[in-house]
């Protein structure tokens, strides 16, 4: 199969950042691309280092249905992401890495990408477009690296800072970042964040396709062996075209496994975060975040529990936010609660998984109530099937099930997902 890429869209932002990187020779690491390679031995010459890469092909099929009440037609999206990256070798510890995507609708516009205008069904934000969507240079020299240019960012479990791989576009960064690990035990991430390139983008639509402006996160872990990793973070947004989602949150992520015998494995998650207003946001307010996880994990099964709160008020546009989380990951798969409501959520769950030969199964319940005062608003029923084959295990079957049913918040929502992964 061939990618045929048709325009390419290549903000301001992003050239900005790589012509000050190259001036300055100085860039900073973002996480790196699942599917590029580690970086080839340092070759010779510069154009060693620029033919001596390494290329990947991936295909991502999706077919998913969306029943909405009370909207009287399901969304049916059929789309097609094929992906290529390049990784350069390296020279003079410099590299550089080009990726680019492209999302086709397979069969008609019968779903609302956010940016079609098929308002008479429910969302699917996985808009048609062709888009370069990592484009950076990488300075490694011993424990430090950078990157500068549009990049991948995911910081701990991905609840403030993430990429949303879930969607076919997926959210990148036109960013500086920083990265050490000089301190033992020790990671240390800043990134300075001039573009976020939302799922919704590259063209506009009824959401924003970019968030501008200058964005910070600081983030830094120290690995305590066997009491499991803390971090402790702050992430200061600045968005021109979102004032409202300016805030700064700071806050600090525990998480860890704990192994009883090669069989029995206990594992942990707990966070904490305070947010208030930031920079031109006009709201005057303050929210809380936290999260409680435990589970086991006993052979080929799993078990979790679950509470997670996002702090809301009595007053509008003062509940606690996380606009550039990977939020499919979080509060079910509905995605009934992509923006926190006016009275925040608190979140129950529990959750069990199993492996059964090659096939990965999850089911997870949900049930969704107001924090600030008293209201419930709905419960949700989450299920997978995973099936990875090939003879490198490169290619995957994924059938994905969510069913919300409302109870004083939004409407009833049932999806339903069939995806194919291939990666070359």
């Amino acid at each position: 199969m061939t990618m045929t890429i048709t325009t390419t869209h290549i903000k301001s932002g992003s050239i900005l950042l790589l012509a000050a990187t190259g001036l300055a020779g100085v860039a900073l690491a973002a996480d790196p691309a699942p599917a590029a390679p580690a970086t080839p031995a340092a070759p010779a010459t510069f154009l060693d280092a620029v033919t001596g890469g390494k290329a990947h092909l991936e295909f991502r099929y999706r077919l998913e249905t969306v029943d909405q009440a009370p909207l009287a037609d399901d969304a049916i999206a059929s789309t097609l992401r094929s992906r290529l990256n390049y990784q350069t070798g390296e020279w003079n510890h410099l590299s550089a890495f080009l990726e680019a995507d492209n999302v086709t609708v397979l069969g008609n516009d019968t779903y609302n990408s956010t940016v079609n205008g098929v308002t008479d069904r429910p969302v699917v934000a996985d808009p048609e477009y062709t888009e370069a969507n990592q484009v950076y240079l990488q300075l490694k020299l011993g424990t430090f690296t950078g990157i500068g240019g549009r990049q991948r960012i995911t910081l701990d479990n991905q609840r403030f800072i993430g990429n949303v791989g879930w969607r076919q576009n997926e959210q990148t960064y036109d960013a500086l970042t920083f990265k050490s690990s000089a301190l033992a035990q020790t990671q240390l991430h800043y990134s300075y964040i001039a573009n976020v390139n939302r799922i919704t983008g590259p063209d506009e639509g009824s959401q924003p396709a970019n968030y501008h402006g200058a964005t910070h996160a600081l983030n830094g872990k120290v690995d305590l062996g066997a009491f499991g990793a803390v971090t402790g973070f702050a992430y200061l947004l600045d968005f021109e075209n979102a004032p409202a989602l300016s805030s700064s949150t700071y806050g600090a992520h525990w998480a860890g496994t704990y192994k009883v015998s090669d069989a029995t494995k206990l594992n942990w998650l707990a966070s904490y975060a305070s947010q208030g207003d930031y920079a031109d946001n006009l709201n005057d307010y303050s929210a809380d975040y936290y999260l409680l996880e435990g589970g086991a994990t006993l052979g080929k099964f799993g078990l979790k529990a679950g509470y997670e709160v996002l702090g809301g008020d009595d007053q509008p546009n003062h509940a606690f936010q996380t606009p550039l989380a990977t939020l499919h990951a979080f509060q079910g798969w509905a995605d009934k609660f992509l923006t926190t409501p006016r009275g925040g959520v608190e979140d129950l769950y529990l959750g069990a998984t199993a492996s059964v030969g090659p096939v990965a199964l999850q089911l997870v319940w949900h049930d969704f109530q107001a924090e600030a005062f008293s209201q419930d608003y709905g419960s949700e029923w989450n299920a997978s099937a995973a099936y990875k084959f090939g003879a490198k295990k490169n290619c995957e079957a994924l059938l994905k099930f969510a069913d919300y049913q409302a109870d004083g918040f939004a409407t009833d929502t049932t999806k339903l997902w069939l995806q194919f992964a291939a990666t070359f």
